[in-house]
């Protein structure tokens, strides 16, 4: 299997050895950029057979550096200055960082692990804890971007962590990443990855709701858009899935179900400290429709389909 990596410009920074841990449809391109820019690269998958796939890969793009796997998280990251994780959730994260077998264990002292994993705010807290009795740092780092941001290199990054930890990886984490910024303490980077959810969700919606009507009152879509989008109304979200929601196409990326993931996260936040979040939670009862109809692995902006 051949994942999409569309090598960029990488600015020069010192060669650092490092681990990724899960490669999945985010951390496998995000390894390879990493190895591209010339970072020697350990990688752990869960499925052993696609940390192989990714090193033959890299290996046959000739990344500049040493690449290799590890059999376990603990041997993966054996001697790394950074490691980096992306997995699925809660549980997933603490299962490849704690642990005989865990990463933390098999960290040199003084290394830093990077989550880019979007999980809770009070998993990052506990990590974070977790990492500092041991002598380590910890980063809450969730992305924004997607699929085609994490092939292309060109990721949103939101931290949280030590200052000074922060300042070691940021030059690195730049190889995939076109924005990478410290907003807080422990935490903050998923609480604002929480924020970044919270609007899309309330955009798509929006979106979905203009084009069902502007369809049902016979307008040309694709000119509609053209226009409104030179205004106040434009957004990533229309720009990029406004031709895709009008054609009925649902395979560009960011799932349902993970959107769903993400907004659970969001509304037991929300429960926690009292934020409300209506159509938040309306919108995620809309996805749930979604999911029911067959679309679960469909892109977000599938929301037009309950519409239709």
């Amino acid at each position: 299997m051949t994942v999409q990596i569309n090598s960029k410009s990488y600015d020069a920074t010192p060669a650092r050895k490092v681990a990724f841990l899960g490669l999945g449809v985010m951390g496998y391109p995000m390894a390879g950029h990493l190895a591209l820019a010339g970072h020697s690269v350990t990688v752990y998958n869960r499925t052993a057979t696609k940390a192989a796939e990714w090193v033959a890969q890299l290996t046959e793009a000739k990344a500049p550096a040493a690449l290799d796997r590890g059999a376990t998280p603990r041997e993966a990251v054996a001697g790394a200055d950074i490691v980096f994780c992306c997995v699925g959730n809660d549980d997933d994260l603490r299962s490849v960082a704690l642990g005989d077998n865990g990463a933390f264990t098999g960290m040199r002292k003084g290394a830093v692990f990077v989550d880019h994993t979007t999980a809770s705010a009070d998993v990052a807290r506990e990590l974070s804890k977790a990492a500092l009795a041991q002598g380590l740092q910890f980063i809450d780092a969730p992305v924004s971007g997607g699929q085609a941001g994490a092939q292309n290199g060109v990721l949103t990054v939101m931290c949280g962590g030590d200052a000074s930890a922060f300042e070691q990886v940021k030059p690195v984490v730049a190889a995939f990443a076109r924005a990478v910024t410290l907003l807080g303490e422990s935490g903050a980077g998923q609480l604002a990855k929480m924020v970044n959810q919270i609007c899309i969700a309330g955009l798509v919606q929006g979106l979905s709701e203009g084009i069902a009507f502007g369809q049902r009152a016979g307008l040309d879509m694709e000119a509609v858009l053209a226009v409104i989008g030179k205004g106040a109304a434009q957004s990533w979200q229309m720009d990029n899935r406004g031709k895709t929601m009008i054609d009925g196409k649902f395979d560009y990326g960011f799932a349902v179900d993970w959107m769903r993931k993400d907004l659970g996260l969001v509304l037991d936040e929300a429960r926690r400290n009292g934020a409300k979040l209506p159509v938040t939670a309306l919108v995620d009862q809309f996805y749930g429709d979604v999911q029911q109809a067959g679309g679960r692995r469909w892109d977000t902006s599938s929301l037009i389909t309950r519409l239709k």
